[in-house]
């Protein structure tokens, strides 16, 4: 099963955040929910970090944070060695891209929920 850590995931389930939660772990992955703010979303447990997910290796990290919150972030994804990080719409501007790259992260940007094959408008 495919791994997925979703930054910034919400129990307000009208958010992005949620929405793919939701969506990814519809279309087998296993979810990992990351938001300091919160204990749990849809069930899953909510961690305070990327670091704390119980694995060495995420398949996806899909972003649902500010860019100023995403930058500072981005040591601790490389940490986890995903295979690829999805900036949303919103998420990055260039200094994040440009320090995503600078670490060897595989960058997307585009909606995560999509490329799942669904629409956020089904959630």
């Amino acid at each position: 099963m495919p791994t997925v850590a979703i930054i910034g995931a919400s129990s307000r389930r009208h958010k992005f955040g949620n929405i793919s939660l939701r969506a990814h772990e519809q279309q087998g992955y296993d979810v990992f929910a990351v938001n300091p703010n919160e204990e749990t979303v849809e069930g899953h447990p909510a961690y305070a970090s990327i670091i704390d997910i119980p694995v060495d290796h995420l398949d996806r990290v899909t972003m649902y944070v500010a860019p100023h919150i995403g930058i500072t972030l981005l040591e601790e994804i490389a940490s986890k060695s995903p295979n690829e990080v999805w900036f949303n719409p919103g998420s990055a501007d260039a200094a994040t891209i440009k320090k995503a790259n600078e670490l060897g992260l595989n960058v997307i940007q585009g909606c995560s929920i999509v490329d799942l094959g669904v629409s956020p408008g089904d959630y």
